[in-house]
């Protein structure tokens, strides 16, 4: 006799509580964010359905989302029922969700605040775990021509070289640019090293007619902004 236990499957359930089968029949909406994670992984394990157990990752998180897209493959597969392949499809409907903020983001051309800039550019750095300095090229409508990548660096700290962020902006005929880069230990206070940055961009840039409109420093949760606080 087989004794070996089966993941605990919820295809006996009622049809109405079934995840796929409700999201078909009421709607996306109608699912909590666990049901949304069970149709991911399909099954459970032996003790719990697909369900329980995307219910027991979530509160490991404090059922917060932004929370579960950082968990990594070795702390998913830590869950008992979730192997490889279901912790790669958790990971990869995390990064879409992410993506897909970050197009919604994009949608909003117009810079019309410094929040404006922090809603673009979060998504991208506001969680990452190294920094990295982003330009952002206006038009005169202030509207984004570009938005570039201009360094990658370490935990600490990048550098910006400020001939390429200028050539740039004459190739693309930008008339004002924002710098904005991310600070991975959370502290939003800008460093002296953050000062002199901002204070060289904008007098390189003043002498080719293009403005410094603003220099965000972002987080995770929140961004500090040198416009707003009269640094620029």
């Amino acid at each position: 006799m087989d004794n070996e236990k089966k993941p605990f499957s919820i295809k006996n359930w009622a049809s109405g509580d079934q995840p796929r089968e409700k999201l078909i029949s009421k709607g996306k909406l109608a699912l909590s964010d666990a049901e949304l994670i069970a149709i991911l992984i399909g099954t459970g394990n032996t003790k719990e359905s697909a369900v329980e157990l995307s219910k027991r990752i979530l509160s490991s998180t404090g059922n917060n989302l932004n929370h579960l897209g950082k968990l990594s493959l070795q702390q998913l597969t830590n869950f008992k029922g979730i192997g490889e392949a279901k912790a790669v499809s958790i990971i990869a409907a995390m990064e879409l969700g992410r993506r897909r903020r970050t197009e919604e983001a994009v949608e909003k051309v117009k810079i019309t605040s410094s929040n404006s800039v922090f809603e673009l550019l979060q998504p991208l750095i506001g969680e990452l775990d190294h920094e990295e300095f982003w330009i952002l090229y206006l038009n005169n409508s202030n509207k984004i021509i570009e938005k570039f990548q201009i360094s990658k660096g370490g935990i600490t700290g990048t550098l910006v070289d400020v001939r390429i962020t200028l050539r740039k902006a004459l190739e693309l005929g930008a008339v004002s640019i924002i710098l904005a880069h991310n600070h991975p230990s959370g502290n939003l206070n800008p460093s002296e090293a953050d000062k002199q940055l901002t204070k060289k961009l904008k007098s390189a840039s003043e002498s080719l007619d293009i403005k410094v409109l603003d220099h965000l420093i972002v987080t995770e949760k929140s961004y500090f902004s040198f416009a707003d606080e009269g640094l620029l």
